[in-house]
């Protein structure tokens, strides 16, 4: 059975031994961070902080996901291949003929039935309802490093419904609190939530359009711009401390068209069930500890950041809306859930690795002849991907790279490496060894010119910059290469199981 809630995970971590309890008086600010630090590049539990500094009774959760086992527990798999395998499965599918293939399909039938969210009358999320005297601060919230711009929410699942559409988006954008009442939304261009707010600036004004084409809708838009209609709000509610499926789903880079809570719902094979927030037209799962409800003035932008990121830098401070509370509901004595992002390896390295595995079928399904991926945790997911492939004609590496870039969020991908079939990208000195013998740079690199990741503090513009990818194949005749391609030095397998015999009488 999926958890029913972020405590039952927790009780599942702390019987598996993945969990230590933290009972000193330690400050959310900095020090937390710091130790989590520390846990995380050593390979450590999951931390559960019960009296964080200032905060008795308030505790607060971290480095939940922070290894590959506790990914896995958090999806309650083996390994997150076996989701791969499920989705898999689902691609492959074929209308079943006879009674006999009906009865196979059954169990996949099922499975899909526990995709769709399912609306409830009441939540633990809602056992206590704030709408006058309430701030954000009563919670543990993290300053993570030294220049960060104020303390940050890390871990929320960001709910707004598109105003054409009504199509839901859940996205983890982070959170800076400027007061109790009051938060920086880290709404990046490129994101769903961008995408709805820009909508709803068409959808209040005709002549917000001048504005929304120079800045994107994410810079401060002249008041005389926007109609002081109805409309002017953009609804938001944030749920903090979520089952783990539920907040996994929320990272997931998903089509716009798909509903990350029917994604939840797949992952953790139950529908997430989900409750009416009090004081906004959204709903939230109703088993989260904690919910933030409010709206996003249209025209209202605030200085954010900076924030130290996952790239090991401080992302740097720039224009994002803000997100005035209406009312906090959350459970008795909540649990406050969060994460810090900093150099790899930390625990959000493990959550993109469970990512990749998961969704490369779906890549392959657009790319057949795609092996294997790897987003090395140095890479930070969007400067490195690794892909081997079954090159099956003269310049097939190039096209794969020119269909990553135009594939969703791996349009961000700063390098993209694509080597043979037989080359493990998985092993990382294996593809240094091969790449380097293989190339010829100034004939298997090429550039272009495209989108970037909003936290890459290299490009020449914000959102904007060039991208490489590097043809580490073998190269044919047919690519113009007529030089005769030398074998790999490996033992022939007669002798190596002559050694293999003979291993334990040698004395090494």
């Amino acid at each position: 059975m999926p958890y029913a809630d972020l405590r039952e995970f927790i009780a599942a971590l702390e019987r598996a031994g993945e969990l230590k309890r933290v009972t000193a008086a330690v400050n959310p600010v900095l020090e937390i961070a710091e130790i989590t630090d520390r846990v995380s590049k050593a390979g450590g539990p999951a931390l559960l902080f019960e009296n964080p500094a200032g905060y008795a009774g308030r505790p607060l959760l971290i480095n939940q996901f922070g290894s590959r086992r506790r990914m896995a527990m958090a999806l309650e798999v083996g390994h997150a291949d076996e989701v791969a395998a499920r989705i898999r499965a689902l691609l492959e599918m074929k209308p079943p003929e006879g009674i006999l293939g009906k009865l196979k399909m059954l169990p996949t039938l099922a499975d899909l039935g526990a995709v769709f969210p399912r609306t409830v009358g009441a939540g633990a999320c809602q056992e206590i309802v704030l709408q006058d005297q309430f701030s954000v601060l009563d919670f543990p919230i993290l300053q993570c490093w030294p220049q960060d711009g104020g303390r940050y929410v890390t871990l929320p699942l960001v709910f707004t419904r598109h105003p054409a559409t009504g199509r839901r988006n859940v996205g983890m954008y982070r959170l800076q609190v400027f007061d109790g009442k009051t938060l920086g939304m880290h709404w990046q261009i490129h994101k769903q939530g961008a995408d709805h707010l820009r909508e709803r600036l068409r959808t209040a004004s005709p002549t917000a359009s001048e504005a929304i084409g120079r800045d994107h809708g994410l810079e401060p838009v002249p008041p005389a711009l926007l109609a002081p209609a109805a409309g002017s709000r953009m609804p938001v509610a944030v749920a903090i401390g979520t089952d783990p499926a539920t907040t996994f789903a929320a990272i997931l880079p998903a089509p716009p068209a798909l509903d990350e809570m029917m994604l939840a719902g797949f992952l953790r094979q139950k529908p997430v069930e989900m409750v009416k927030c009090r004081t906004v037209e959204l709903e939230v799962p109703a088993s989260a500890e904690i919910v933030l409800e409010g709206y996003v003035d249209l025209a209202e932008r605030r200085v954010e950041g900076p924030f130290g990121d996952h790239t090991g830098f401080y992302s740097l401070a720039d224009q994002y809306p803000v997100l005035h509370l209406t009312a906090i509901t959350h459970r008795r004595n909540p649990i406050y859930a969060t994460t810090i992002v900093g150099k790899p390896p930390m625990e959000d390295g493990w959550m993109g690795e469970a990512v990749t595995r998961i969704f490369l079928p779906l890549m392959q399904m657009q790319f057949p002849e795609i092996v294997d991926v790897n987003l090395p945790l140095e890479g930070v997911f969007h400067n490195l991907m690794l892909v081997s492939i079954r090159k099956a004609y003269p310049g097939h590496a190039r096209k794969v790279m020119s269909g990553i870039w135009g594939l969703g969020q791996a349009m961000f991908t700063k390098c993209i490496v694509v080597v043979d079939e037989d080359v493990d990208v998985q092993n990382i000195a294996d593809v240094v060894l091969k790449v380097l013998n293989h190339i010829d740079p100034e004939r298997d690199i090429q550039f272009t010119l495209g989108p970037v990741d909003s936290l890459d503090h290299a490009s020449r513009l914000p959102n904007f910059g060039s991208k490489m990818g590097v043809d580490a194949t073998r190269k044919w005749p047919s690519e113009g290469f007529a030089r005769p391609w030398p074998g790999e030095i490996l033992m022939d397998p007669a002798t190596k199981a002559k050694v293999d015999q003979l291993w334990s009488t040698l004395g090494l």
